[in-house]
């Protein structure tokens, strides 16, 4: 598995990776994922593969039946995935979704690297420690539900989480009480909300091509707050624009996409990630120079 094979050509060594979802042509893990397998001279391939609802079952057996050693799952599959798993790990459970499969020897194991991937890449961008924040939550959604989660774990002050409907912000912020303090509110309060140390969007509003959208209007922006959003096309949403003129820390949502990809190869591979690798073919991907 470790040794290059020619011009890194596909052979009958080469170990098969993916990532299952509907829609998946917009993805960007494969140009991410086989940059770093290239770097270490891993002889493997990753694709993406579109998958049905329908046709779920049938491709996560697919995973055995062909030996695949890992795929990745994301929209809209990561919670019905856990249901043709053979063990889901602990995290993977409380949160509800799975993003990631691990396959030893035709045993299938899911976790979520969405949550755990987020805050590295907010530790590691902004240098923040979370210990005794004030976080306001936008969404309520699959991809809140990872965060919330590995927020909750780094012993905030208190987690509020703002969704159009209350009551799915009020359940999943009951799901997560046993680790913050955690309290469900509706969009509407949003606008009364000025002590935020971290104030994140897990939405969609903003992604292209609809750019020039926002979450959320009339939000109290402050000098020092980290003003975050798990989007990363365009790298800059409008949301994080306004932010940064109002003097907020600007945090993109680019490195959640990279981080949660690492911890997937390193449960793969056993390697630490080669995580500048993984961001510099996703941002030439994008056609976003380097920073």
């Amino acid at each position: 598995m470790n040794n290059r094979n020619s011009a890194g050509a596909i052979d009958s060594h080469t170990i098969l990776y993916g990532v299952f979802g509907d829609p998946v042509h917009h993805s960007k893990s494969p140009v991410m994922m086989n940059a770093a397998f290239r770097e270490f001279g891993i002889n493997a391939a990753y694709a993406a593969f579109h998958v049905k609802p329908d046709r779920l079952r049938d491709a996560v057996c697919g995973i055995r039946a062909l030996g695949f050693r890992g795929v990745n799952v994301t929209i809209p599959h990561k919670v019905e995935v856990m249901n043709y798993l053979d063990e889901v790990d602990e995290a993977a459970s409380i949160i509800g979704a799975v993003n990631t499969i691990v396959n030893e020897n035709g045993r299938l194991t899911g976790y979520n690297t969405d949550g755990i991937g987020y805050v590295r890449s907010l530790k590691t961008e902004t240098g923040c420690d979370l210990r005794g924040k004030r976080i306001v939550v936008i969404g309520a959604g699959g991809a809140a539900r990872g965060v919330v989660y590995a927020l909750a774990r780094e012993g905030p002050a208190s987690i509020r989480i703002a969704n159009r409907t209350r009551d799915k912000a009020a359940e999943l912020a009951k799901d997560m009480s046993a680790f913050a303090d955690c309290s469900g509110i509706n969009m509407e309060e949003l606008s009364a909300i000025s002590d935020a140390d971290l104030l994140l969007n897990t939405t969609s509003v903003g992604m292209h091509p609809h750019k020039d959208q926002v979450p959320a209007a009339n939000i109290r922006y402050r000098p020092g707050m980290i003003v975050s959003d798990l989007i990363y096309n365009p790298l800059e949403t409008r949301w994080l624009q306004l932010a940064g003129q109002a003097g907020a820390i600007v945090h993109r949502g680019l490195g959640m996409f990279i981080y949660q990809g690492a911890y997937a190869f390193e449960y793969w591979t056993g390697r630490p990630a080669p995580v500048e690798v993984m961001r510099e073919a996703v941002m030439r991907s994008l056609q976003i120079p380097a920073e």
